[in-house]
């Protein structure tokens, strides 16, 4: 199983509106896409606040050819989404693991 890490820290100005994007609309439509089959979304705890809240959302997948599908056909576009929302207010960075 390949697991696909979103690590994003978002601004406290942004927190309540960029979570409910997430919720019913973000990470519905990445599912969506048909290349992840389940997804886990968790708060960061003992990390500095001061500055907004950290998330991960972890998408399952069971091949990387499904990956790497996603990153070219979808990817950009709902980057590009989040950009257009939210612009410089969140941070994020991805990586990618196997299950052993």
């Amino acid at each position: 199983m390949i697991i696909y890490n979103v690590t994003t820290k978002v601004t406290p100005a942004i927190h309540s509106h960029w979570l409910q994007w997430m919720k019913e609309e973000h990470i519905p439509e990445i599912i969506g896409t048909g290349f992840f089959h389940d997804y886990r979304m968790c708060r960061l705890l003992e990390q500095d606040d001061s500055d907004g809240p950290t998330y991960t959302v972890q998408y399952f997948t069971d091949t990387l050819e499904n990956y790497y599908t996603y990153l070219q056909e979808h990817a950009p576009r709902l980057r590009q989404l989040a950009f257009d929302l939210f612009g410089d207010q969140f941070v994020a960075f991805r990586t990618v693991m196997q299950v052993v």
